[in-house]
């Protein structure tokens, strides 16, 4: 017969289990440290800072169409010659918005006369002078908008979003 007794045979197992165990969470826990700075579960991320236009090239009323903060992220860009909420420039009437419906991702088209933008998917409405309020529609967030801010020169740099733009779990810059 054998020394071992059930006890015995169970600590040894427990053990074994344990040791196993430490093995793989050890190095586990190490990479998340290094993971955790720069997580796409984070709530603020980087965003670079990027020169969209010199307010010169601005017409009132009228959509600039550009990108930010990536090329697969369309916004607009606008001036209304009243001053705005959330909005920069000398008389406060500059604002930059995501151009994808927070419903389903359409592609949302300003229309002057609203100041508003309005989705073909759904007819969802977003006013722009409210920082993008969801006025009527199936979507259930605000539309995000884009943080700027305008130099001395007129030069006017995005540097942020506040909102998620659609189809991303996170705003990941890559």
């Amino acid at each position: 017969m054998s020394d071992l007794s059930r006890r015995h045979f169970l600590k040894l197992g427990a053990c074994l289990a344990g040791g196993a165990c430490a093995g793989t969470v050890l190095p586990m826990a190490e990479a998340s440290q290094e993971a955790k700075e720069a997580s796409t579960l984070t709530t603020t991320l980087p965003y670079p800072r990027l020169k969209l236009v010199n307010i010169s090239e601005l017409e009132i009323r009228h959509e600039m169409r550009l990108t930010y903060p990536d090329v697969d992220s369309p916004i607009s860009l606008i001036k209304f010659g009243t001053r705005i909420l959330h909005g920069i420039g000398p008389e406060g009437d500059i604002v930059a918005f995501s151009r994808y419906c927070t419903h389903m991702g359409g592609h949302l088209q300003f229309k002057a006369d609203t100041g508003a933008f309005h989705c073909p998917l759904h007819f969802a409405m977003f006013d722009a002078q409210k920082s993008g309020l969801m006025v009527i529609g199936q979507a259930t967030d605000n539309l995000p908008q884009v943080e700027l801010e305008m130099d001395d020169r007129g030069d006017i740099y995005a540097f942020g979003v506040k909102g998620l733009i659609y189809g991303r779990q996170a705003n990941v810059l890559a």
